[in-house]
């Protein structure tokens, strides 16, 4: 029975980061792709997702460390408010808002975002 337990913890150290579970899948929803996300992604370490309505800094923070078994710096979040747009020229509605998620990466780590 002990040695069970101490497999576990030996587990854990060499990865360095526990196993995700259901509410970090539901804490980071899903990554933003756009031109500006890339550069930020390229040039300083940073990666751009889109976070649940309730989420924190800290649980995103680690959420991220759990799923993408990453050392992360910081985390800076913002909402992103609803626009009003037009469907042609008769149709009016909104793009949903959400709140996004820019997180920095310890030097020396990558992600990749497009495993295939």
């Amino acid at each position: 029975m002990a040695a069970k337990k101490v497999e576990k913890v030996e587990a854990v150290k060499k990865n360095g980061f526990p196993k995700p579970t259901e509410k970090d899948y539901a804490v980071i929803i899903k990554p933003i792709i756009t031109e500006k996300a890339m550069a930020l992604m390229q040039n300083s370490n940073k990666v751009t997702v889109k976070v649940a309505p309730n989420a924190n800094k800290a649980e995103v923070k680690f959420a991220f460390e759990r799923i993408f078994q990453v050392k992360v710096e910081k985390v800076q979040i913002a909402n992103v408010r609803a626009k009003a747009t037009t469907r042609g020229t008769r149709y009016k509605g909104y793009i949903q808002g959400f709140k996004k998620a820019v997180v920095t990466v310890a030097d020396g780590e990558a992600i990749d975002l497009f495993k295939e």
